[in-house]
């Protein structure tokens, strides 16, 4: 509404002299100060009106004392309002801030202070309502400079110095450790190991990488140490990129121009006109009273929030978080979505997809024999066969003798037998001459990662895991077609093999493979320069500058990183994507349900107008036809509430298991096993 960007302005100029620029302004005028102070002012206008009802319920001699706190509540929640109508006027605006003045004044001077007191509290109300609880760019920012250590162990004449990340140029030689982030963008010189990369690229799958190989600021070095010759630095990182990209794309967004405006252009000076005229043939005050009480816009005040709250309250029980109200406007307009892969339309946890025994080993054996050799190993594949023992009352031993070569496998003493765990060439190395690859039918291009076992010289069975497909993505997908979403894509930063096989198990037709993320960026750019309204549904670093530069951006909130749902104005605290069209539909619905209050207030308006001007009513029966007016929106605003009912409840620790909830997932893929203990 006009009035919520005028008030927004209102506080603005309070910060006259204030320096945009200073980046520890997030949104100016906006801070906690402002809220507080707003908050404070509500809250103490709403206690004097309420003193005023609660007076005159109780005490038939209270009229004295509940006119004066009702005209003390008014006072307190009226100024703000008709100062900020005088200052649109000094600036050549006309809006619905004049007419909410004109309201609050004509029920002043008909002596309903009560009237004038609720008006202004709806105002208010709206106000605090549709207003921007933004994160912004700045918490963007601070949670991605979380993802680069401050220090570095930088390589001097064969020395190790530990220095500031801001210290490192272009031609540095660092250390990398197991578990460390990386400090800056490089070159492997020595060393080699697995890299945890999916904040950046967006890979599945940890990353071999060895001498000569690229390294990203910001990703997770699981295993070995690494000598790294930096080629970018600072600013100039991938990381830092992202950095600008954001910053870019939330300068691109533009306000959402509120529904209100478009009706309410004409309507201050056509009631002053008719206030006038009324004024002029009948010299009635009462008449003129009655008509300006009468068309209070507190129908159309009331149209936008209300719903909003309805709304906002429907989407908060199915676990999805709202934090730009606009959005839900917004969506009813989305025809086009872009997904990323990793952790959004897959789980983003690498998980046992296929158990495979050979030389008749038992399943529940061959995981014994895994999981308990690689108990003591950091990577992902080990906690994944952990996960899969755990579920399956798998029983696991102390390994011995254990030994972890980076980038290749395992060696340990299970029951008393060697055992190696790890890749082909792995066991290869270790004198395992076996043919035992050919039993494989699974692509590792197409996202499947193999480790095979083999334990007294003999290849015991491989392991297949996967990124998993989330169980509800296909229909998510099938309903968001069905609810009139014309495009709907899939970008990532994984391999071309491993995304075209993902879509095909989601139905997205769609694919684009091998994405940095300012290609992510781009992309969107396309999609929304054709035409399309853009929804962006992401969860990690790399997905940041699209869920920004998106009409609106959806996060996983999660298993999405910090900055993703910063950056995004919705996120999904339960990951289940069927939440996607029913936030559409509730959208939808939404959209449908102001404009009927619209409507209403239109016909409501014209009607008390016609009765007001001809002496059919007089100012209190003004007074009650618009509070009517307003529970009627109220009422029709409520439907939205039970909006989602067919739809499971959100259920958070200790409830029922979501859709992606392990119970549901990776064993069925795994059908042969009847894991007992061997």
């Amino acid at each position: 509404m006009q009035v919520t960007s005028s008030l927004s302005r209102a506080a603005d100029d309070a910060h006259a002299g204030h320096d945009h620029d200073d980046p520890n302004c997030a949104s100016c005028g906006h801070d906690h100060e402002h809220t507080s102070i707003k908050l404070t002012q509500l809250l103490l206008g709403v206690i004097f009106v309420v003193n005023a009802f609660i007076v005159e319920w109780f005490f038939e001699s209270g009229t004295i004392v509940d006119d004066l706190s009702a005209m003390l509540g008014a006072i307190i929640l009226g100024y703000p309002i008709i100062l900020t109508g005088i200052r649109d006027l000094r600036k050549g605006l006309l809006s619905i801030n004049e007419l909410v003045s004109l309201a609050v004044l004509a029920s002043f001077a008909s002596g309903d202070y009560k009237t004038a007191g609720i008006v202004a509290f709806f105002m208010l109300l709206g106000e605090m309502i549709e207003t921007r609880t933004a994160e912004g760019a700045r918490a963007s920012i601070e949670s991605l400079i979380k993802l680069t250590p401050t220090k570095a162990r930088r390589l001097r004449n064969g020395a190790e110095q530990e220095v500031a990340v801001k210290e490192l140029e272009i031609g540095d030689v660092i250390r990398v450790r197991p578990g460390d982030n990386v400090a800056a963008d490089g070159v492997i010189l020595n060393g080699q190991g697995s890299f945890n990369q999916a904040n950046i690229t967006g890979e599945s799958l940890p990353v071999d990488k060895k001498a000569g190989d690229e390294v990203f600021a910001g990703t997770v070095n699981l295993t070995g140490v690494l000598e790294i010759r930096v080629s970018r630095a600072g600013q100039d990182t991938t990381l830092g990129r992202v950095h600008s990209l954001i910053l870019a794309a939330e300068k691109t967004k533009l306000p959402i121009m509120k529904i209100v405006d478009q009706y309410m252009g004409f309507y201050t000076p056509l009631v002053l006109v008719i206030a006038a005229l009324v004024w002029a043939f009948t010299k009635d005050l009462n008449r003129v009273i009655a008509v300006l009480v009468v068309s209070c816009p507190c129908a159309f005040i009331l149209a936008t929030p209300t719903a909003m709250i309805a709304a906002l309250s429907a989407a908060a029980r199915l676990g999805i978080l709202i934090k730009n109200v606009a959005d839900i406007e917004a969506a009813a307009k989305i025809t086009a979505f872009v997904f990323d892969k990793t952790g959004t339309l897959t789980t983003g946890k690498l998980a046992v997809s296929r158990l495979s025994p050979l030389a008749g080993t038992a399943p529940a054996e061959l995981l014994h024999v895994a999981a308990s050799a690689e108990k003591y190993s950091n990577h992902p594949t080990a906690k994944a066969l952990a996960d899969l023992a755990a579920e399956a009352g798998v029983k696991l031993v102390e390994p011995k003798n254990f030994s972890e070569t980076a980038g290749r496998g395992i060696k340990a003493e299970v029951d008393g037998a060697t055992v190696y765990v790890g890749r082909a060439q792995w066991l290869k190395d270790n004198a395992i001459k076996d043919n035992f690859t050919s039993s494989v039918d699974l692509n590792e291009t197409e996202g499947f990662s193999i480790i095979y076992i083999a334990r007294g010289g003999q290849c015991i069975g491989w392991v297949g895991l996967q990124d998993q497909t989330r169980a509800e993505a296909r229909e998510a997908l099938a309903e968001l077609k069905l609810n009139g979403v014309r495009r709907i894509a899939m970008v990532s930063g994984d391999r071309q093999p491993v995304a075209v096989r993902v879509a095909r198990e989601i139905g997205c037709e769609e694919v684009v493979a091998e994405c940095l993320p300012q290609n992510k960026v781009e992309f969107v750019k396309q999609v929304k320069s054709k035409g399309y309204r853009v929804a962006v549904v992401g969860d990690g670093v790399n997905d940041a500058p699209a869920l920004a530069a998106g009409d609106i951006g959806i996060a996983m909130g999660a298993a999405g990183s910090e900055v993703a749902i910063h950056s995004a104005t919705i996120a999904l605290m339960n990951n289940d994507l069927r939440r996607l069209p029913f936030l559409v539909k509730l959208s939808r619905m939404t959209r449908a349900v102001i404009n009927q209050n619209f409507l209403f207030g239109v016909f409501f308006i014209i009607g008390g107008l016609t009765l007001a001007a001809f002496g059919k009513i007089n100012p209190i029966v003004a007074a009650i036809m618009h509070n009517a007016g307003s529970l009627i929106v109220i009422f029709n605003s409520a439907r939205l509430v039970r909006q989602g009912e067919e739809l499971e409840p959100f259920v958070g620790t200790g409830g029922t298991p979501t859709p992606e909830a392990p119970a549901t997932r990776q064993h069925a893929a795994a059908g042969q096993l009847s894991l007992k203990p061997a």
